[in-house]
């Protein structure tokens, strides 16, 4: 049942990750927003305000690279993790002396109103999100109609090394299980958004040692299954795991270096013009009737 995505999630861990995580983006959720802003080459309309999704964790140097293709939007931040915003703030406020901060495209630290933003930006967060279809109907409130939403996450086949390493060991599971594009698309689907358009890539990190790959998955995120080791480990296990690590990972085609896999999910949707439940009375906000009168207007407009 979608309700049930994704199934293996630690609700309470998954929140004392979000208020705790470093405050800073990692290597890889840069490289993805990269990835996901030459992507916007494609649309066609420019938004006139945009919403940046927990941008201090999603990427500060992707921000940087959507501002500069819209220099002149709006841009909402929204940093769901109090410790997040400060730096958010710090690193996006723009000094009293600069010119950018009197010209357009001004950066406002609130959440934007109900329909306020053509564009929302959200990047590697998804799949950390212990109910990611309440999270999504956020997204969709927040969008005006014709707006679209941009989003990257983990795909399933992240980390299978590290998965093989664990179960041959007999460990519980690493983490938690990441959701398949295609549930993403059904879920986009189910929240009120239209023409979902998902695809998938891989991305293989090395590293020279164990303890580096260690200290890259930390900052990643952390394992948030339910079935997790529920104590502290000793340095016996650590070191059993650095040995394994070291011996399972090593790819010959890398040179010897430790080698780990991370599927990278990219999302693509719009948020359509509202429909009229047919029943015998129905009920319409009236921003919703003033869209679908706009909407009317355009269809109706010849050139």
């Amino acid at each position: 049942m979608p309700s049930e995505r994704p199934p293996t999630i630690d609700p309470v861990a998954a929140s004392c990750w979000h208020a705790a995580a470093p405050a800073h983006s990692p290597w890889l959720h840069e490289e993805v927003a990269r990835r996901m802003e030459a992507r916007l080459q494609w649309i066609r309309e420019a938004p006139t305000a945009w919403c940046h999704w927990d941008a201090v964790r999603g990427g500060l140097q992707g921000h940087a690279l959507v501002r500069q293709r819209y220099p002149d939007a709006v841009c909402h931040v929204v940093e769901t993790s109090e410790s997040m915003r400060p730096h958010a703030a710090s690193a996006l406020t723009a000094p009293w002396w600069n010119a950018a901060r009197w010209r357009g495209g001004r950066v406002h630290f609130e959440p934007p109103a109900r329909g306020g933003v053509q564009m929302l930006w959200a990047n590697m967060a998804l799949h950390m999100a212990p109910d990611p279809q309440a999270l999504i109907a956020q997204w969709h409130h927040a969008l005006a109609v014709d707006g679209y939403l941009m989003f990257s996450c983990l795909g399933p086949d992240s980390l299978r090394e590290l998965r093989a390493v664990y179960e041959a060991l007999g460990w519980p599971a690493p983490g938690h299980a990441f959701t398949d594009m295609h549930d993403w698309g059904d879920m986009l689907i189910e929240a009120g958004f239209a023409e979902p358009v998902m695809d998938m890539e891989r991305i293989t990190l090395t590293f020279p040692t164990a303890g580096r790959l260690l200290q890259e998955l930390r900052e990643l995120g952390a394992n948030l299954h339910p079935q997790r080791f529920p104590a502290l480990r000793g340095r016996g296990w650590h070191g059993q795991l650095l040995q394994a690590l070291t011996g399972q990972l090593a790819d010959p085609a890398q040179g010897g270096q430790l080698a780990l896999t991370f599927e990278i999910v990219y999302g693509h949707a719009f948020k359509p013009t509202p429909r009229i439940p047919v029943s015998g009375l129905s009920a319409v906000s009236l921003q919703d009737m003033r869209s679908m009168l706009r909407g009317a207007g355009r269809k109706g407009e010849t050139s």
